[in-house]
């Protein structure tokens, strides 16, 4: 039950978090008609697409990990048996994953926490609030570690199902 509710929660954030990729292009592609059909180049854009697709790139991380989709060096482990690559992936995430995960969800915080008390805003045409894009930051690795600890129960319980 705790596997299915995260695999489903990133699975949803995933499928959500795709069409930002749908309105970035869509926001790319009207500037440059803007910009070449009618030599009316916008000021926003830029900024605006920036940032869309920080939110696209960060906030993908669980889905990613829940599909397999993170690039893994299996040279090695290909020619382990199945306990044995069972093994080396549970090493892989306690010694590495988690440590990482937490840095990145305690460190994320401070940074996000501190961008939303001080009003931070970015530099460029347009002032747009960073902080959002920073608490997505913290949201993300939260997400990253629940899809971490979803893929420990199943190499503990014996469960190959990483998509659906």
């Amino acid at each position: 039950m705790v596997i299915r509710a995260i695999d489903g929660l990133n699975e949803i954030v995933g499928r959500i978090v795709a069409v930002v990729a749908i309105v970035f292009a869509a926001i790319i592609i009207f500037d440059v008609v803007m910009r070449y059909a009618f030599s009316e180049p916008t000021r926003w854009a830029f900024d605006v697409s920036k940032q869309l697709f920080g939110f696209y790139f960060v906030l993908l991380g669980g889905y990613a990990l829940r599909h397999g989709a993170h690039v893994r060096v299996d040279i090695l482990t290909e020619q382990f048996g199945r306990m044995a690559r069972k093994a080396v992936d549970l090493m892989g995430y306690v010694i590495f994953f988690f440590p990482f995960a937490w840095v990145f969800l305690t460190r994320s915080w401070e940074f996000a926490s501190r961008s939303w008390s001080q009003g931070e805003v970015t530099y460029g045409a347009i002032q747009m609030p960073v902080y959002p894009l920073k608490m997505a930051m913290c949201v993300a690795s939260g997400l990253l570690l629940l899809q971490g600890i979803s893929e420990v129960l199943k190499i503990l319980l014996d469960r190959e199902e990483t998509s659906e």
